[in-house]
């Protein structure tokens, strides 16, 4: 009897243990650019958007590359649609970041 049980707790912990587990800070959202700030370095930006869905307006933070080149460039402007991923315990840091027509 305490050999099942020891098995099944075994089983138990490692289902647990290996099961994927999505964060609870991850935000999606859509949402129409208010404001882009560029840091001076270059590295960095900010960009507004406002919730499609309520209205509510959310500062994100970018650092990867690929989005800021988008920014510098201008393929990602002041108004566009844009689809957004972003961990907001990580201070509102964007996963992903891409507009809804697909650029």
């Amino acid at each position: 009897m305490l050999k099942k049980f020891a098995v099944a707790a075994a089983l138990a912990a490692s289902i647990i243990a290996f099961s994927p587990v999505a964060s609870a800070a991850d935000v999606k959202m859509v949402g129409v650019i208010t404001d882009i700030k560029l840091a001076a370095d270059g590295k960095s930006a900010t960009a507004t958007l406002k919730n499609v869905k309520g209205g509510a307006e959310v500062t994100i933070s970018i650092k990867d590359d690929l989005t800021l080149d988008k920014f510098k460039d201008k393929r990602i402007v002041k108004g566009d649609e844009i689809r957004v991923k972003y961990d907001d315990a990580a201070g509102n840091l964007s996963s992903s970041f891409k507009k809804t027509s697909g650029c």
